[in-house]
């Protein structure tokens, strides 16, 4: 089973080709990473998802992995994205589907399910419980001032090509470090001790080598395969474009949407520890008022997927069953 049950497809899928991973039959599931991550973060989800009986999809998120990475920084828009979403559950001559996300594919989530609500049975948040939404200061001026005074990754990324460059030339150092740096195993916020103008690989501590409790160096060597191919680009165009996104969320500031969501949280998340208030949960409430369950899983930080995978395995099955559940109340009017 496993891996051998894994289907690939490409597709063109909204003007892009797209690549997604596919493995079950049964409610469907769609699996969205963030940065620096691809399809492959959700390797150990997939095949435990698929065993209980759901159809799970992963795709390579647009600019990443095997799917096109449009130049523009415009083309990396909510219209854009959302627009590949849709597009996949089209593809796949689905009506709706549940849709999971962290990072960047958390943001994506929510933004479909505010625009297009009939097509989301649930959403599932992992580490990131609302998009940057502050309404008085686009986050590219916010994060700007806040570098002032120190190393900010955000900053770093926003004015090409210095880290497109660097990245590029270094993909295993980077990805070595990044994903330690993001683990519960370290704390992020040591790197604002380095100046601004500090590159992001060096601004990060050596990590131990492989293998970790949660890490194979086989494992790592996917991510570095991909990304030594493709660079980082497509990737950073997800932050550069943060300013077209505030912009295009600005209509949805207040709205609730009547989609269920559930959220997995991590103890050493740096997201939810530095990026999203004091009050991270109450955020994604407001937003979706139709909050089912909130749960934290000690000890791990935001590669939760990995370092904690049987714990987000089986609270993504709690997730899925009750969420299997109102759904077939829901079509049987009951």
């Amino acid at each position: 089973m496993g891996a051998m049950q894994w289907t690939h497809h490409h597709a063109t899928i909204n003007g892009i080709r797209m690549h997604f991973v596919e493995q079950g039959e049964g409610l469907p599931v769609v699996l969205c990473h963030g940065f620096p991550h691809l399809w492959f973060s959700w390797h150990r989800q997939i095949t435990a998802l698929a065993e209980a009986g759901y159809r799970v999809i992963a795709p390579d998120m647009r600019g990443m992995g095997q799917s096109e990475a449009p130049a523009a920084v415009e083309a990396y828009d909510i219209d854009s994205i959302t627009g590949d979403l849709l597009g996949l559950l089209d593809h796949l001559q689905l009506e709706r589907a549940v849709f999971a996300g962290l990072d960047f594919g958390a943001f994506a989530i929510y933004d479909l399910a505010l625009r297009e609500p009939d097509r989301v049975i649930a959403v599932i948040g992992l580490e990131n419980p609302a998009a940057p939404h502050n309404p008085d200061e686009p986050p590219l001026s916010e994060y700007r001032r806040q570098a002032r005074d120190h190393f900010l990754h955000i900053e770093y990324f926003r004015e090409p090509p210095r880290a497109d460059q660097e990245l590029a030339a270094q993909p295993r150092e980077f990805l070595h470090k990044v994903f330690h740096t993001l683990s519960g195993a370290c704390n992020f916020f040591e790197m604002f001790r380095h100046p601004p103008g500090t590159s992001y690989i060096d601004a990060m501590e050596e990590p131990p080598p492989l293998p970790w409790p949660w890490l194979s160096e086989l494992e790592l060597e996917f991510f570095v395969s991909e990304y030594s191919r493709t660079g980082f680009t497509g990737g950073l165009n997800w932050y550069r474009s943060f300013d077209i996104k505030w912009r295009q969320r600005k209509p949805f500031e207040g709205v609730c949407s009547k989609v269920p969501a559930y959220f997995i949280g991590s103890e050493h998340d740096v997201d939810l520890e530095g990026f999203h208030g004091d009050d991270p949960i109450g955020q994604m409430r407001a937003i979706f008022p139709d909050l089912q369950r909130v749960e934290m899983i000690p000890g791990a930080g935001h590669m939760v997927q990995l370092e904690a995978s049987a714990e987000v395995n089986a609270l993504l099955l709690a997730y899925l069953e009750d969420i299997g559940r109102r759904e077939a109340q829901r079509l049987t009017g009951s």
